[in-house]
């Protein structure tokens, strides 16, 4: 695709996705904590409400890609704002747990249509001089509702409680719908009609490089969107067992990974859409992926070790840039890849994946910090980046001969 001049409908997507966003990240904090009151018997239950958005968008994928074949763009976004509002007024009404798989899943369709029409905005408005900034101005901007929905949720659930809250959120989604119409460009066919008719003989299995390139989304994906944010809190606990003293205040394990977690979505705004201009620049992609997948695997070998406070809660943040840092290369990988041979199935595909490693990373974490030792999930990330590393530290310097 040609780049157009103006980038207004990629930040529109990027902050009506985090208009949507609010209410799920809400949901991440108010949940652990008043799940009684939300109608819940059991703890367990949860865990599966909070991961059962990521497992219903596996097949939820190519059904929506299929649709985007005859949506367009606004479309598309419109129903998933649609959906955002209902299931967030909803959270303040659930009385059963039935009820809220039922409000998860719909909330899993509404992000797949606001991801991929995300993904297809972004190929078709960025060029190659810019699609790697465009990505980090994405991924950067939608954090800012992940940021919001966890600073703000918890407060305003406990002063103005829990249906208040849900409703409030649910009209901030709803506000943005005239930004839908005003910004988020209309047409009479499909968003995805033509290139889909293009791509009926194409196969990534054929293609091992761009194979290549979708795995190690799905492996950045595994390793900080499950291992390491499912992880933070233990992390902390493991490294400091008793809570730290600020000010005369006692700050839990939880409390901690909440806000190292929310510093990353304070900078990403500014840092992702950095990371990306980079790979833009004459440097290029694979320099700023072998450095970042280096230093991170340096990182996750270090995390494990017994270090001072400061050091080691040094090196978190450290962990946290790199995740900025990757999840934008990989992204922009991956839209390249797309550009120069399939589109549609190539980002459908790389999405499915996404949620596929974000889905897995806690369930291997968990089960291999409980019954091999207790660091050894950061032991296989710092593992699988080194591989990474190698890998692509081998084909760069091909390339440079």
């Amino acid at each position: 695709m040609v780049p157009m001049p103006s980038h207004r409908p990629i930040i529109s997507i990027s902050l009506i996705t985090a208009a949507c966003l609010i209410g799920d990240s809400m949901l991440y904090i108010v949940l652990p904590v008043h799940w009684q009151e939300m109608g819940l018997s059991s703890l367990w239950q949860v865990g599966i409400i909070l991961s059962m958005n990521r497992l219903v968008r596996l097949p939820l994928n190519p059904i929506v890609s299929t649709l985007y074949r005859y949506l367009n763009a606004r479309a598309g976004i419109l129903i998933a704002v649609c959906l955002a509002v209902i299931t967030t007024a909803a959270y303040g009404y659930v009385t059963s747990f039935a009820m809220f798989i039922a409000l998860r899943c719909l909330w899993g369709l509404a992000w797949t249509f606001l991801r991929l029409g995300a993904y297809f905005t972004i190929l078709d408005y960025a060029g190659d001089n810019n699609r790697g900034k465009c990505m980090g101005q994405y991924n950067g901007l939608y954090r800012l509702g992940s940021l919001a929905g966890m600073l703000f949720g918890g407060i305003l659930a406990d002063i103005c409680g829990i249906r208040n809250t849900a409703l409030v959120f649910a009209l901030i989604t709803l506000l943005c719908l005239p930004f839908v119409f005003k910004y988020i460009p209309s047409s009479s066919k499909g968003m995805v009609a033509e290139q889909s008719r293009q791509e009926i003989h194409f196969s990534i299995f054929h293609h091992p490089d761009v194979f290549t390139i979708l795995l190690v989304g799905m492996v950045m994906a595994m390793i900080y969107q499950g291992i390491f944010t499912s992880t933070i809190s233990y992390l902390i606990q493991l490294q400091r067992p008793d809570p730290l003293l600020l000010a005369g205040a006692a700050i839990g394990a939880a409390s901690l990974g909440g806000v190292v977690q929310a510093v990353r979505w304070a900078w990403e705004p500014w840092l992702a859409p950095w990371f990306g201009g980079l790979s833009d620049s004459r440097l290029g992609r694979l320099p700023v992926l072998c450095g970042s997948t280096f230093v991170a695997a340096m990182g996750f070998a270090c995390i494990s070790l017994r270090l001072p406070d400061w050091l080691w809660f040094a090196i978190l943040m450290v962990l946290q840039i790199t995740a900025t840092s990757l999840t934008t290369i990989a992204d922009t990988l991956a839209a390249d890849a797309a550009i120069g041979s399939a589109k549609v199935k190539i980002m459908t595909t790389y999405s499915l994946l996404i949620d596929l490693g974000a889905a897995l990373g806690p369930m291997i974490a968990y089960f291999s910090n409980q019954y091999i030792q207790a660091h050894a999930a950061y032991w296989g990330a710092s593992l699988l980046l080194f591989v990474v590393t190698f890998h692509y530290f081998r084909r760069w310097r091909q390339e440079s001969c």
